[in-house]
């Protein structure tokens, strides 16, 4: 009756309901408005893009609720011209995503090296797990009919807020499938992805570190620059924990980021009424709930998705004999059942009470019986079940008051209407300071996109799990008796022309620190060694599990701002606030062989 009664009070929802899902889950839908219609840039700008139109590194950007394409007329097409769940960079810019995924434009807009698209999905809460694993098809869908017209791009993923949990899944996807007998991937070849920008990631696990599986818990592998937030991994877990996991081939190409105070991706352990909660809000039409309030329509459907998984928890309950007897609680059961992934059919052997109790939930045919005598007997440690379920209850909800109390609604989505200002640290991500000298999380992120750009452009994505050991110490003991036996005068460093006591190296973002080893000089007169790109990075050809990625002569770019497309910005909304604008980072490579890929 409490959340009922929540929907009319906006205060009462932010402390109570609110705080269970906080943006990526329905209860965020009932406070938060609906963005207006995004707003589409001038068509002449954005062309007919076609995945025929290759480039050699491609970012797919996945924005929040509303956050999305919407003009059907500017749609990518693939090669047969059947239109693709998504939309050039011309054709829209979404004010979150835009600075991270425009960032690599100035490097590349001359010779077309690289694009940037938009995910079109429900981004809505009307089914938030339909909305999220739709955009997870998508964004696959896209990636595999850029992949069929130009099989040596490269792919960057960025998603923020449900969009994250969106680039979450299809990363999980794609990194954790296995390859067939015929060296095929029946999705995308994990080597094809570059690396994967989560922001705000509601999937993430309890004291999860920013790089998911990388060499180093400060930079994701082949980029040297350290994410230096000051504290270290975040304390909590996203508040969709059942949601997450690990990225298999994936791994050390991720980059999870997380404020502090977000709840999405920070929430406490032990507050399970509002994981439950949360679980619930996943399910229900937030979106009509918004525009329509507590109605007999918007009431029957809350109380279809309650009643659903009461009767799942009694029918779980009736497959265990000695459940009784166990340690697990009914708030636990509650929880287990309510995730939307659950299926009855393979939690539990079935007995026929269970199946008559799962009949009536599902309305599937199951025999009816009576409860054995010998069940019954269970019903002696009754007294002993119900104190195990208070103290139960009272463990699994040590911080849930706490969390109430702090309006976790305000502390992660917080907005003042007077000033438009974004104060909720859902959106830290574009204003923070990593690294005391001004450099945000997104400009970060926007560094490390334009990086493994250069690397694309420059033919240099090695995955080191599939280089012959043996060669690459042939390579090794070649250099070094290059080295001895031919010595020669170094080349000019390239950075020998920044004036002393500069603050910052040509990438835009702080120079390294006093001390620290300086870039390796390449001796142009050395003799070539076999399999070094121009680029002067150790490679090694690759296994045939992949496919050959594109190459072209390695060139330096050109520092300096990094230009997007013309267009009409998104008017911010629910999800919105003002950074100080597109990053304008470059970061010069210091190496550009990936981590070894894990045994298969």
């Amino acid at each position: 009756m409490a959340l009922l009664k929540s929907l009319s009070s906006r205060k009462i929802l932010a402390g109570i309901f609110a705080p269970t899902a906080l943006g990526v889950v329905a209860a965020a839908a009932i406070v938060l408005p609906q963005q207006d219609t995004p707003t589409v840039a001038d068509p002449y700008l954005a062309g007919l893009a076609k995945t025929t139109d290759c480039h050699d590194m491609v970012s797919l950007g996945i924005g929040g609720r509303g956050d999305i394409p919407r003009d059907q007329s500017r749609m990518l097409v693939d090669e047969n011209g059947n239109r693709l769940p998504a939309a050039q960079q011309g054709a829209y810019r979404s004010h979150w995503v835009e600075p991270v995924i425009s960032a690599p434009l100035g490097q590349h807009e001359a010779d077309n090296g690289y694009a940037a698209i938009y995910i079109e999905y429900p981004a809505d809460l009307a089914s938030y797990e339909n909305a999220v694993n739709t955009g997870a098809e998508n964004t696959i869908k896209v990636m595999q009919a850029i992949r069929k017209s130009c099989p040596n791009t490269q792919f960057a993923i960025v998603g923020f807020s449900e969009g994250a949990d969106v680039a979450r899944r299809a990363a999980m996807q794609i990194g954790n499938q296995e390859q067939t007998a015929d060296g095929e991937w029946a999705i995308v070849d994990p080597a094809a992805v570059s690396g994967v920008v989560i922001l705000s990631d509601a999937g993430r696990g309890a004291g999860e570190g920013f790089f998911p599986g990388a060499d180093n818990d400060s930079n994701p592998n082949g980029f040297d620059r350290p994410y230096e937030p000051g504290s270290g991994a975040v304390p909590g877990r996203g508040v969709l924990p059942d949601t997450g996991g690990g990225f298999g081939w994936l791994d050390g190409k991720v980059a999870s980021f997380c404020s502090e105070g977000d709840f999405t991706c920070s929430a406490p352990e032990n507050i399970a009424l509002i994981e439950l909660l949360a679980n619930v809000g996943r399910q229900v039409n937030g979106d009509a709930l918004e525009r329509e309030g507590l109605t007999p329509a918007t009431g029957a459907d809350l109380a279809q998705v309650i009643g659903r998984i009461a009767l799942l928890a009694l029918a779980d309950i009736s497959a265990d004999e000695d459940w009784m007897r166990s340690d697990e609680t009914f708030l636990e059961v509650l929880i287990k059942v309510s995730d939307p992934s659950y299926d009855p059919a393979t939690a539990r052997p079935t007995t026929p009470a269970a199946a008559a109790a799962e009949e009536d939930a599902t309305g599937e045919e199951g025999a009816e019986a009576p409860i054995p005598a010998e069940r019954l007997s269970n019903l002696a440690y009754l007294p002993e079940k119900i104190v195990k379920e208070l103290v139960g209850f009272i463990r699994s909800n040590q911080n849930t008051l706490a969390v109430v109390l702090a309006d976790p609604y305000d502390q992660t989505f917080g907005y003042n209407e007077e000033t438009k200002d974004h104060y909720g640290h859902h959106f830290d991500y574009w204003d923070d300071d990593i690294d005391g000298k001004g450099t945000s999380t997104v400009e970060y992120a926007a560094a490390w996109l334009e990086h493994l750009a250069r690397q694309a452009k420059a033919g240099n994505q090695v995955d080191v799990a599939k280089v012959d050991k043996a060669a690459v110490l042939m390579i090794a003991e070649e250099t070094a008796q290059a080295e001895t036996t031919e010595p020669t005068t170094p080349a000019p460093s390239p950075t020998s022309n920044v004036p002393e006591g500069a603050p910052a190296d040509e990438s835009g973002l702080p120079a390294p620190v006093d001390g620290a080893p300086a870039p390796a000089v390449v001796d142009p007169a050395a003799p070539a060694v076999p399999l070094a790109p121009e680029a002067g990075v150790p490679a090694a050809p690759a296994a045939p599990t992949a496919p050959p990625t594109g190459s072209t002569e390695a060139t330096t770019p050109a520092t300096g701002e990094a230009t997007a497309p013309t267009t009409v910005e998104t008017t911010p909304g629910t999800e919105e606030s003002t950074p100080t604008g597109t990053p304008t980072t470059s970061v010069v490579p210091t190496t550009t062989s990936p981590a070894p890929r894990p045994a298969a």
